[in-house]
């Protein structure tokens, strides 16, 4: 049985009524957070009761998505906008550092069910791919001799390595010096543990796994309606979108897991937690080949910097994509804007959100991102050509005929109020929680599917604060790192990412 939170753990188990079904735990939402959190509490409560509700005919055909994501597996290893040059010229890397941090911690969880058997072998869903950084110009080799100097002695980044010679860079990546002018001021970095991660399999694998321990994985269900009751359970009406049927469902405890359809689910529930909280979509598409003589000169995650004005999600990047088994490249992301919160939803997304109590905070971040929209509204009217040339800027040997332009997924950047600046834009992730722990959600967008764990096992701890102390030990078993910091203990660093790699066979 379900305990309640706080002050209801001892509340007695409700029975079905009618046509109602009553259940422990309530996923919406089949991408990978809602899958992470269904997993991490069917470890440690395996007698749990969890249905998953997906509104889709398939689980993981949004944000998760294999194509809709970048893939990269985010450690900061070469994501330049996790480590931003400060006004004074400093390059701090407290973020980057605790971003890979958060990554070793689902890493770990994922060699775990590697290890038990609840997720296959590992090619299935994470690849070996170095991850690289590469800028052009004195100024952004000054910065990036920066950042390197500021990692060089993290325990967490230990072979990073360094160039300004184009041709040690043509050894690491081919496309990138083939054909470009060799008296151009250009600097890279390389670290070879990098990964690819496709996010869609791994989702897919994860509730497969939890459909075998017992729960129900729901596709073609919409929730439509929840309301929390007296008795401190929340009522969820829910439409089988084939049939038209509606039921009722009770459950002890939700998370609104929907991605973009969060916002909208958990301002319904009434929770006074998510006043003041906005969204802001932006869309965006990806230049993708399959040529495999293209493919084949390129083995390599190569992030630039983002443009000035540019949305630190838009950072350009050439990307090595292993999805179901086949590799690929893909490159961008080029940006757009639609009202639409998910790529399968409605126009009406962005209106029908607004509400008085965030109507003040979204016009504040309005008037203070002109620099986003006027990216926005360039990225908007770029042409093919446009796109190509921006491509070539990486690959200066890219011919038109190898790439296709596809849909990337949708990201709802939060907005939210600030008690200084009335309204801020944030470009992370958000765990809002009902005050009495029945109910979470996840609002944002990066890092997201890379650090799904940790940001589970923080609504665990803030959901089920009494319950959480008695959960360490086997958090420990399923998570060898758990409690402590791997990127203060060099020694622990190294065997934590010497053993995952091994799990995950990431090493040769």
């Amino acid at each position: 049985m379900l305990p309640g939170q706080g002050h209801r753990h001892n509340a007695p188990r409700l029975e079905s009524v009618n046509s109602e079904e009553t259940v422990d735990v309530v996923l919406i939402g089949g991408g990978i957070m809602s899958a992470t959190l269904g997993s991490l509490i069917s470890q440690l409560e395996p007698d749990w009761s969890i249905n998953v509700y997906e509104r889709l005919g398939e689980v993981a055909q949004e944000s998760s998505n294999a194509w809709n994501n970048a893939g990269t597996g985010h450690a900061a290893l070469c994501e330049l906008n996790y480590m931003p040059e400060n006004a004074d010229g400093t390059v701090s890397a407290a973020k980057a550092v605790s971003i890979n941090e958060q990554f070793q911690v689902s890493r770990q969880y994922w060699a775990y069910l590697v290890s038990i058997g609840a997720l296959p072998e590992p090619h299935n869903f994470i690849n070996a791919t170095p991850h690289m950084t590469f800028v052009k110009g004195r100024a952004n080799i000054e910065y990036l001799r920066k950042r390197v100097e500021a990692l060089r002695d993290e325990p967490l980044f230990p072979d990073m390595e360094y160039t300004e010679d184009l041709e040690r860079i043509a050894e690491w990546t081919p496309l990138i010096a083939k054909k470009r002018n060799p008296r151009q001021k250009v600097a890279a970095t390389r670290v070879e543990s990098g990964t690819d991660v496709d996010f869609g399999a791994l989702t897919k694998y994860l509730l497969s796994d939890l459909e075998r321990r017992g729960a129900s994985v729901q596709t073609n269900h919409q929730v439509t309606w929840l309301k929390r009751q007296k008795d401190g359970t929340w009522k969820l009406r829910v439409r089988h979108l084939v049939g038209q049927t509606p039921k009722v469902v009770r459950a002890r405890f939700v998370f609104v897991g929907a991605g973009g359809g969060a916002l909208a689910l958990l301002q319904h529930s009434g929770i006074p937690e998510i006043k003041g909280f906005g969204g802001f979509p932006i869309s965006g598409q990806f230049l993708r080949t399959t040529n495999p003589k293209v493919v084949a000169q390129h083995q390599a995650k190569v992030y630039g910097k983002a443009a000035v004005g540019a949305p630190p999600m838009s950072v350009p990047h050439l990307d090595t994509r292993v999805v179901d088994g086949e590799t690929a490249l893909l490159f961008g992301p080029f940006a757009g804007f639609t009202p639409k919160f998910l790529k399968t939803s409605t126009w009406f997304d962005l209106p029908f959100s607004i509400r008085l109590h965030n109507l003040g905070p979204m016009l504040q971040v309005g008037l203070k991102n002109f620099d986003l929209v006027k990216y926005l509204v360039s990225e908007l009217l770029a042409s093919r050509a446009k796109k190509m040339a921006a491509l070539r800027e990486f690959m200066p040997t890219a011919k038109d005929r190898d790439w296709e332009l596809i849909t990337a997924g949708q990201r709802v950047q939060v907005m939210k109020k600030d008690p200084e600046k009335g309204g801020v834009l944030q470009f992370g992730t958000e765990v809002i929680t009902g005050a009495d722990g029945t109910i979470a959600g996840l609002l944002g967008a990066s890092p997201g599917a890379s650090t799904a764990a940790p940001i589970m096992l923080d609504v665990l701890a803030r959901c089920f604060p009494d319950r959480f102390v008695g959960w360490e030990p086997r958090l420990r078993q399923m998570i060898p790192s758990f409690g402590r910091e791997l990127s203060i203990d060099p020694a622990a660093a190294e065997a934590s990412l010497s053993e995952t790699a091994k799990v995950l066979e990431l090493t040769a």
